[in-house]
């Protein structure tokens, strides 16, 4: 009876500690006062859990505010140095590192493209190696000091239940039960009790869109991931769907049309055969589209769309900038104020599919909001939103379609990064600024996404 009484008192003192520390990082600075009223602790809770927190290094003040008629009130925030996080998308052009401060600002980065045929997985375990040896050593992080943990987003499914850590399910990049996590445990240089997230790269999108992004202050969301493929995050009352057998990020591939086109899964007619970039190079190279010679995909996208949108706007929707230069430089009757109407068509069917898959998201899922993010959709976005916005109202039933809006994700290209960082960046708050090894919890166990990151929605 002792010892459960002991574990209660430390349960609750931990849930004190995660209420302080979320309320301050997601709403700080704020007084001890009003503290008290967001969390509804006590005064004296309060004043125990600030010492304790003050004590670890991780709070500090951040000013004061006149209080009615009384002395000033200290204001205190998360301490934006007491700890470093790791984010790691694992693309499908290229693997892109950065290391953080715990206010998720960047302090050092690296982008290391891949070939078509680079998602070997020695191949991925070595660029994600060197370039977490690049980012601790441009960030000062000696041995990883002060790292909280390395989050890693990645393309297919994740299941954390393995007794080695995770494995990946990437059916698409040729991934059957990879065992990450043990292979990134062997090869990186950082302590043995490093804390690794891995999770699917649309899931890290939607909690960095979430947390800090265009999803901020809803409640039910869709994130979209729109690169090489397309995938989704779900987000209902707070809570991203999925768990320790991954999640519905795998949206691309639901069929779309039967006995259509193949996918590179192997099966016919999913939504990732119309909408992801790779397939929309081929469909243009198919109906006639000549890309420039010696581009990756990124320049493929950036050609097409200067090809049909040679003046460089979108359709009309703010106005926003067409491809980066390469203006012409698709079909042969591309050119500017000259519209290829071969792209024009490709991107005008990509519109529609993208359009009717939503609309699937919507009936199901009923969501707010929707936000089209990864490279290609900030590429393809400023462009085809509002037909992506018409075709999604169009495919939807009408409840429904009349409560949600579709924008576009708001964090930029490195938006999975940030979402991988928040992985661990979650686990660290809910368990109120104590690390993994402080717990005695084993590094890699635990929840990713879900009810750890629901408090700051």
């Amino acid at each position: 009876m002792a010892e459960r009484n002991s574990r209660t008192v430390r349960d609750l003192r931990l849930g004190n500690r995660a209420a302080v520390l979320r309320r301050l990082y997601f709403h700080g600075p704020m007084s001890r006062q009003a503290l008290g009223g967001a969390t509804g602790l006590s005064s004296g809770s309060v004043s125990n859990v600030v010492a304790e927190l003050t004590a670890d290094r991780l709070l500090e003040e951040a000013g004061v505010v006149e209080s009615d008629g009384g002395r000033p009130r200290t204001l205190l925030r998360v301490a934006p140095g007491s700890g470093h996080l790791i984010g790691v998308d694992v693309g499908e052009t290229r693997v892109r590192i950065e290391a953080f401060d715990l206010a998720l600002t960047e302090l050092a980065r690296t982008d290391r493209p891949l070939t078509p045929t680079g998602h070997d997985v020695e191949a991925i375990v070595a660029h994600i190696r060197d370039g977490i040896a690049e980012v601790t050593s441009a960030a000062g992080l000696t041995a990883g000091e002060g790292l909280i943990g390395v989050g890693v987003g990645v393309p297919g499914i994740v299941e954390t239940t393995a007794p080695g850590g995770a494995l990946v399910h990437g059916q698409t990049i040729g991934w059957d039960a990879v065992p990450l996590e043990s292979l990134l445990r062997e090869a990186v240089q950082l302590p043995p009790d490093t804390a690794y997230f891995i999770d699917n790269g649309a899931r890290a999108l939607g909690q960095a869109e979430m947390w800090f992004g265009g999803g901020r202050g809803v409640r039910d969301a869709v994130i979209v991931l729109f690169g090489s493929g397309v995938g989704a995050c779900i987000v209902t009352d707070g809570v991203i769907h999925g768990g320790a057998h991954g999640g519905p990020g795998e949206w691309g591939h639901l069929t779309v049309h039967v006995g259509g086109r193949r996918c590179r899964c192997g099966a016919l007619g999913c939504l990732e055969a119309y909408a992801g970039a790779e397939a929309l190079l081929e469909r243009w190279r198919e109906a006639g589209g000549e890309l420039p010679s010696g581009v990756g995909e990124e320049g493929g996208v950036a050609a097409l769309v200067a090809a049909a949108y040679p003046g460089g706007a979108g359709e009309g929707d703010d106005g926003a900038a067409g491809g980066d230069g390469a203006v012409g430089a698709g079909g042969g009757e591309g050119g500017v104020g000259n519209p290829d109407p071969v792209a024009r068509a490709v991107l005008d069917e990509t519109a529609e599919y993208l359009g009717a898959g939503i609309s699937g998201l919507v009936n199901l899922f009923s969501p707010e909001r929707v936000l089209v993010g990864g490279w290609a959709g900030l590429a393809l976005g400023p462009h085809l939103l509002p037909s992506v916005r018409a075709h999604a109202d169009a495919y939807s039933l009408r409840h429904p379609a009349a409560r949600v809006t579709v924008d576009l994700g708001e964090l930029g290209p490195d938006a999975v990064t940030v979402g991988a960082a928040t992985l661990p960046l979650a686990d660290f708050l809910a368990r109120g600024g104590r690390r993994r090894v402080e717990s005695g919890e084993a590094p890699g166990s635990g929840p990713l996404l879900g009810s750890a990151s629901r408090a700051a929605f």
